[in-house]
């Protein structure tokens, strides 16, 4: 019913994580963990609460007073209906790696929340102490009315408000780095060179013109395929598109701009539905070498949607009409692009490289 887990901590010494957990009809029924220093604490803690949980009615989770922060992560993750990203889901694992963790509930306040968060900021950037946070708020917002667990949740809204009045925990910053006519003309020439060089090579210009033009996001253009393209329409659909609170399951339609639809045509058929079948991580590492390499200062393959979208809104179009390309769910998100003006041209209408459309 009990293990006990051996962890090694950053400065070298080790700990000691006693876990008891207890199903039922194939559901966690209860469970429960502490950290100890020593391995024999550790053994006899376990004992000790082996036997008391063996008795009649001892099993009543919500109202245990000894279930800490582990546990309810732990039942958290059991018990969830809704999907889920992998970030998530590792930021909870690793939370269970701190002293928080250990902690009992019900002994949690904004003190020991801030502490976590001041921890997590060493080495770490307001805004992952801000996303750790975030994670973590949820399963303090559903622990007592769910389960009757006393996780107090507004001791973790006072901790966030302070935490970001410190500076601890933040938003992340807001890109404006956008690339040059000139920056994506030695990128793609780069690219074209090695293409004829090492003709198996992911086709990157094709990757990267479309990115640009379809503001979509690396791991999106690496993960739609020819039966989500609607030429006819001139849309795609794009899966388990990112958007707070939602990821797993979001399917939306964006339109497609003419030059977009351009790079998805000419793109040959390969034995794979995926219309580009490559790591989104590869494809983003390999940009990052090749600016490096040409000497393209502080520029991200991320930056390509930012410079697409940029660009809808220097033709005049509305934020609504950009939504339906870029497929933000909240127009909000767009409202930072409304400094820009109009251009009386467009700046890649005269563009060698233009993916060839008809307007």
């Amino acid at each position: 019913m009990g293990t006990i887990t051996e962890r090694k901590r950053a400065n070298g010494s080790k700990s000691y994580t006693a876990q008891i957990r207890i199903k039922r009809d194939g559901k966690i029924a209860h469970s429960e963990a502490q950290t100890f220093e020593r391995r024999p604490a550790a053994n006899a803690w376990l004992k000790k609460r082996e036997n008391e949980l063996s008795a009649p009615g001892a099993l009543s989770t919500g109202k245990n007073p000894n279930i800490t922060l582990a546990d309810a992560i732990d039942r958290y993750v059991s018990e969830s209906q809704k999907s889920y990203g992998k970030t998530k889901a590792q930021v909870l694992k690793s939370i269970k790696d701190f002293q928080i963790a250990s902690m009992k509930c019900r002994d949690i306040g904004s003190a020991d929340i801030v502490e976590f968060a001041q921890e997590l900021g060493d080495g770490r950037q307001p805004q992952t102490v801000g996303n750790y946070l975030s994670h973590l708020s949820t399963i303090f917002a559903i622990a007592k009315p769910a389960w009757g667990i006393e996780l107090n949740y507004t001791a973790m809204l006072d901790a966030q408000k302070v935490l970001k009045r410190l500076g601890t925990a933040g938003r992340s910053k807001e890109r404006d780095r956008r690339p040059t006519i000139e920056e994506l003309d030695k990128i793609l020439a780069h690219y074209e060179d090695r293409q004829i060089r090492v003709p198996t090579m992911a086709p990157m210009s094709s990757i990267i013109l479309f990115a640009l033009f379809s503001t979509r996001r690396q791991d999106e253009v690496c993960r739609i395929t020819w039966s989500d393209l609607d030429v006819e329409h001139g849309r795609v659909l794009v899966r388990d598109m990112k958007n707070p609170g939602e990821k797993i399951g979001n399917h939306v339609w964006c339109d497609l701009v003419p030059e977009a639809l351009a790079v998805l045509k000419a793109v040959p058929h390969q034995n794979d539905d995926r219309i580009f079948p490559y790591e989104a991580k590869s494809v983003s590492t390999s940009f990052t070498r090749a600016c490096s390499l040409l000497d393209i200062d502080d520029l991200h393959f991320h930056d390509l949607r930012h410079e697409g979208i940029s660009r809808l809104f220097e033709l005049g179009w509305s934020i609504p009409h950009v939504a339906t390309v870029s497929g933000h769910r909240s127009w909000n998100s767009l409202k930072r692009y409304a400094h820009l003006k109009s251009r009386d041209i467009d700046k890649y209408v005269n563009w060698a490289r233009r993916p060839p459309c008809k307007e």
